[in-house]
């Protein structure tokens, strides 16, 4: 397995992880196998074999996105039309952030929430969401400070700079790295798939910008004449709402919405092309076809691929530091809206096996966490969801 010279000039610093990366989001890993493999994965048994109890941690949750626990064991959930709820000393309040232009329809809306860093010291949040109306709208990136029981004002640090026209496919998942910069994902926007290949377009694509909003100096396209281009970590992407990093191996992993069919798990590397729409295993949602090709070259292949659609959403890694559940190690988690499952894919066997966990959670799963001591937090979707939290026995 060989890294990319990209990762492997990434000067590791000391943070204390948990599986939504630096003191708060998600993990995982982005090996460049030069043959990157299709797999078309199969759910097997259970792999827990620890006796475990699951209680709701917070519940009449309104449409929420995702969420994240503080280091003094509150925990912060955002919902799309832009209400966070904050669950501390087993209450559950619920405060409105002040976003600026936060546009709900559709899929829009608060998304994404993540620590600083530094959070210890600075307090500072970041939050995905999407800005604008109808006719223009996109993907934004907001710090703001949270005081233990409200936010400051947010303050918008990056907006992706191409806007859009439809209120579907945002994308919206953010992950601090080990150096301190900020990958987010930027859907295609739906009727806008062909710009995914277009490196001046900032759709369907993961950009990577430090803390302040700048573009870092060795990102890949960092020489492109077109600011835009820019800031692009990868392109040829639909819907990517799953993004980790795996500490275990020092890589990145992203999962990402296909049509009807071609979800994929895809290991990120700098200046990479996955494809979309050129390659894919999907079909539109009219059964036509998208495209005549499932590789091209110069684009990967997916990793995994999930034909029919399983609809993942999100995505947490459960690293070898992790130590709840020891059968989980160096597995991804993820949640699906369609399936209605929680899964867990080996990064670690080649194989990329598949099983369905904790299967007495069901119904549309939106998001999962994994805790520093490896308990798990289970987000449900829709009206009425709940915050479930996983603990051995």
């Amino acid at each position: 397995m060989l890294k990319s010279a990209w990762l492997s000039q990434i000067k590791i610093k000391p943070f204390t992880y948990t599986s939504k990366g630096v003191t708060g989001k998600q993990s995982i890993c982005c090996i460049t196998l030069c043959w990157l493999l299709s797999f078309t994965v199969h759910a097997g048994s259970t792999l827990p074999t620890k006796q475990h109890t699951i209680a709701p941690l917070a519940t009449e949750l309104n449409s929420p996105w995702s969420m994240v626990k503080l280091p003094n064991c509150t925990w912060l959930i955002t919902e799309r039309d832009g209400h966070v709820v904050i669950i501390k000393n087993n209450k559950q309040s619920r405060v409105k952030l002040a976003l600026d232009g936060i546009y709900v329809a559709g899929q829009g809306g608060l998304l994404d929430i993540v620590l600083s860093p530094d959070f210890n010291q600075s307090s500072e949040v970041f939050f995905t969401y999407a800005q604008g109306n109808l006719d223009a709208n996109r993907v934004v990136i907001a710090k703001a400070t949270f005081n233990g029981s409200d936010f400051s004002q947010p303050k918008v640090v990056y907006q992706v700079a191409t806007d859009k026209d439809t209120p579907q496919h945002y994308a919206g998942r953010a992950l601090v790295l080990p150096d301190n910069t900020l990958l987010f994902s930027s859907g295609d926007g739906f009727d806008h798939r062909e710009q995914a290949q277009v490196i001046t377009s900032q759709l369907g694509k993961t950009l990577r910008i430090n803390l302040d909003g700048s573009v870092p100096s060795d990102n890949p396209f960092i020489k492109h004449k077109n600011l835009a281009a820019q800031a692009v970590f990868s392109l040829g992407h639909r819907n990517p709402q799953g993004l980790v990093y795996d500490y275990d191996t020092q890589q990145i992993v992203s999962h990402e919405h296909g049509p009807a069919g071609g979800d994929e798990l895809n290991y990120l590397t700098a200046g990479s092309n996955y494809g979309w729409p050129v390659i894919t295993y999907g079909k539109d949602y009219s059964q036509a076809r998208i495209s005549p090709f499932t590789e091209y070259a110069g684009m990967k292949k997916p990793t995994v691929d999930w034909t029919p659609s399983i609809a993942p959403s999100g995505m947490a890694y459960y690293g070898s530091k992790q130590s709840a559940f020891p059968a989980l190690q160096k597995h991804v988690l993820l949640t699906t809206l369609v399936d209605k499952k929680l899964y867990a894919v080996n990064l670690a066997n080649g194989k990329f096996s598949q099983s369905h966990v904790f299967p007495e959670i069901t119904g549309r799963l939106r998001d999962v966490y994994v805790t520093a001591k490896g308990n798990i937090g289970v987000l449900t979707d829709g009206k009425d969801a709940k915050l479930l939290f996983i603990t051995p026995q």
